[in-house]
């Protein structure tokens, strides 16, 4: 495969459809298209954000780049520490464990993901262990390291998860991430499930170890504002679909896709004299099981025409690295977020 130097993933058309059974004999009536043609690329140290409703398939997404689901279909490229492209969605579990060391996630719920029979140290220190990275002292001075490298005290890593509060457990999730030095790291909503002060403190954290260390993310939210604060492009998702992408402050200001121009309606403006025109969409999002025929916006869309309801879009580059998915985009003037 032909790709530049600088990109260290590449998804092509990406399809993840899970069977709808029903009856007593439990036969496929149907399949729910979480992810359906999604495609994008990311370049080494850059964070892109992907946004959208609960329920779009971006978290679908994330796990199946990293092949906790096997995808339905499409391509997955990743560029491995020694320079060699591996097309990850059909390798087997075995040959994707030394690439588990280069991919890591960050998860939505940080006291589910943590096993509470084990305590920090063992939490941290078991991909280590794994991976045959260290053990014993070496361990236990890993696991210290990386403690302090997220802003705990190591003299807590004998306790359990339920010892701490909810940004103290994100930090151990991020600790374990970070373990085996990864170069590409999925995060899942990762301060969703926080108050906001705390919020900013994880995002902060994030922000630093991922200008130190070099790293590269995949960061997965529902709220644009997050989003916006940690993300150099932002990739905008609805029903499995990917339907604007573009830098962040492009994205921002000069919105392509009136579902974008809904979303930045609905984020309050940092400066109270600004008064935005809020977009309240009509309707109810359609099911990934059922989707309409055409764009899959149309049925709430306040601009659509005749050929949205009947033929779909494709996502195009209509301006540089600005990709959107509708008809109308040539010809409507959005409203956006002045910086």
């Amino acid at each position: 495969m032909e790709v530049k130097d600088h990109i260290i993933l590449e998804v092509k058309n990406l399809k993840q459809y899970f069977p709808i059974y029903r009856g007593f004999l439990q036969r496929v009536v149907g399949h729910l298209k979480a992810v359906d043609g999604v495609s994008f690329f990311l370049r080494e140290r850059e964070v892109l954000g992907l946004v959208g409703e609960s329920g779009c398939g971006k978290t679908t997404v994330g796990r199946t780049i990293l092949r906790l689901y096997n995808p339905t279909g499409g391509e997955i490229w990743f560029r491995t520490r020694d320079g060699e492209w591996k097309e990850i969605s059909r390798i087997s579990q075995k040959e994707m464990k030394p690439l588990r060391r280069e991919m890591r996630m960050i998860f939505q719920d940080p006291f589910s993901s943590l096993n509470p029979r084990l305590t920090v140290k063992d939490i941290i220190g078991e991909p280590l262990i794994i991976h045959g990275v260290a053990k014993g002292r070496e361990l236990e001075e890993r696991v210290a390291e990386l403690m302090r490298a997220v802003g705990l005290d190591p003299a807590y890593m004998r306790r359990y998860p339920h010892e701490f509060s909810g940004g103290q457990r994100q930090r151990i999730g991020l600790a374990r991430t970070l373990s085996l030095h990864p170069r590409l790291i999925i995060a899942d909503e990762p301060v969703s499930a926080l108050d906001v002060s705390i919020q900013a403190q994880v995002l902060n954290l994030l922000q630093e170890l991922q200008d130190r260390l070099g790293l590269t993310i995949l960061f997965i939210a529902h709220d644009l504002s997050v989003v916006e604060h940690i993300s150099d492009r932002i990739a905008v998702m609805y029903v499995g679909k990917i339907v604007e992408m573009a830098k962040t402050e492009e994205l921002i200001r000069h919105p392509l896709h009136p579902y974008t121009e809904a979303l930045l309606s609905a984020v309050p403006p940092a400066d109270p004299d600004i008064r935005l025109n809020r977009i309240v969409l009509e309707g109810e999002v359609p099911s990934p099981a059922h989707p309409p025929s055409g764009c899959i916006f149309h049925p709430r869309c306040r601009y659509v025409q005749d050929i949205c309801r009947i033929q779909e879009p494709t996502l195009m580059e209509l301006e540089p690295e600005h990709y959107v998915s509708c008809h109308l985009a040539k010809e409507l003037s959005l409203q956006g977020v002045a910086a």
